[in-house]
């Protein structure tokens, strides 16, 4: 019976600290299907869904998810903490418990308790040991907590950081692509002259954010639970809407940016299919067109509109197709599994926001110095433009 106790204690032991190594200091995939973080958030993240489903207020669902990422971290390192504890303190009842305690004498719970107060390194001194064996255990078992409590406080800045980087790119998407953010949305207001240069340029800087977000959310995948600072923002529809605008310069619009959009599209793509498998998750295969025969049209009379050299030669929506098969799937399968909408390819709200207000105004104010007749024309056309897209913020 103490050997198989004995078993249990190192197994417990050896389980948490392979965990904790894989999950914080590994810098690649953590590998095993019975791995203790991949369990404890296949177990608290399920019934979390479930429950917070049952709110109807979509500001106070929104909220409740936002809690799980923070809050999940906390709680995982309660339950390394906690098997350490436990697992200690099985060694420790293999041995015959032996320690003196004069509250309650020698048994399990003085095991527990002498583990637990020496992995936090309290050091009451009321219950001692009087075995050499015991004692080397509790000097062992101290500096394992000293270095568990020294990396966890080494983890938080490199989680939160890595967060922060996220987030930045996601925010600065807002005034080119709107909120939610859009393709359609992107290639309008990409649609000026010279705008070439500016689209290559911001499809460079989310081929880094795609590179980065992969490396990051690999290694940590928990930062996967942390939704950003907007209702309308998320990490999966920003990096959705980016390969939805790839695929589309891609397969349907002339332009020299579509050499950037094709790499933007394979690092995006990588990130965005390695992020499922991390889940294990398996791409949704029956789910609704995000962009039917009609939307499409829709899609392509809007960037005709905005000056956008579109190309129609009738094979064009089937190419944009094939390009949306090989991603739509796994953003989908994120998206059902983390509780984030996708975005639409054409915002479907029809009200001001924040960068079409100060377009209007440039546009009065770039008419100010026009003649009568382009004056009236800016003036309607910044009036036009102003009623195409909502991105209002939704805290």
């Amino acid at each position: 019976m103490r050997i198989l106790t004995m078993v249990a204690g190192v197994v417990c032991l050896f389980t948490v600290l392979l965990d904790a190594f894989q999950t914080i200091i590994l810098p690649r995939r953590a590998s095993g299907r019975f791995r203790l973080t991949r369990i404890f958030y296949g177990a608290t993240w399920r019934p979390w869904v479930f429950f917070t489903r049952w709110l109807h207020d979509p500001h106070k669902r929104e909220a409740a998810f936002s809690y799980y990422g923070p809050l999940s971290l906390i709680f995982l390192l309660v339950v390394w903490a906690g098997s350490m504890v436990v697992g200690f303190a099985l060694i420790f009842y293999s041995l015959g418990s032996p320690f003196n305690d004069s509250t309650q004498g020698a048994g399990f719970r003085s095991d527990l308790y002498v583990s637990g107060t020496t992995i936090f390194t309290l050091g009451l001194g009321d219950v001692t040991p009087h075995d050499a064996w015991a004692r080397e255990l509790v000097i062992l078992e101290a500096g394992t907590g000293l270095g568990f409590l020294a990396v966890v406080m080494g983890y938080f800045p490199v989680l939160y950081s890595a967060f922060s980087r996220r987030e930045v790119n996601i925010s600065l998407l807002d005034a080119r692509a709107g909120s939610p953010p859009t393709a359609a949305e992107l290639m309008r207001r990409h649609s000026y002259q010279g705008a070439e240069q500016a689209l290559t340029l911001l499809l460079e800087e989310w081929e880094r954010w795609s590179a980065e977000l992969l490396e990051s959310h690999i290694s940590y995948p928990l930062l996967c639970y942390f939704r950003s600072q907007h209702n309308n923002q998320s990490w999966i529809s920003a990096l959705t809407a980016i390969l939805d605008t790839s695929a589309l310069l891609i397969a349907g619009v002339q332009g020299h940016e579509a050499r950037q959009a094709q790499l933007t599209f394979a690092m995006a793509r990588h990130a965005m299919v390695d992020l499922a498998q991390i889940f294990s998750l398996t791409p949704v295969i029956n789910t609704a067109d995000r962009l039917p025969a009609a939307r499409y049209e829709k899609l392509y009379n809007l960037l005709c509109q905005s000056g956008v050299s579109v190309c129609r030669d009738g094979h064009s929506i089937e190419r944009l197709r094939d390009m949306r098969a090989l991603y739509e799937g796994y953003a989908q399968a994120l998206a059902d599994y983390l509780c984030m909408p996708l975005p639409p390819w054409i915002s479907d709200q029809p009200h001001k926001d924040n960068w079409l207000a100060v377009a209007r105004l440039r546009a009065q104010t770039e008419a100010a110095n026009s003649p009568l007749d382009k004056r009236t024309s800016a003036n309607i056309d910044s009036q036009t433009i102003a009623t195409l897209v909502d991105d209002h913020h939704d805290f």
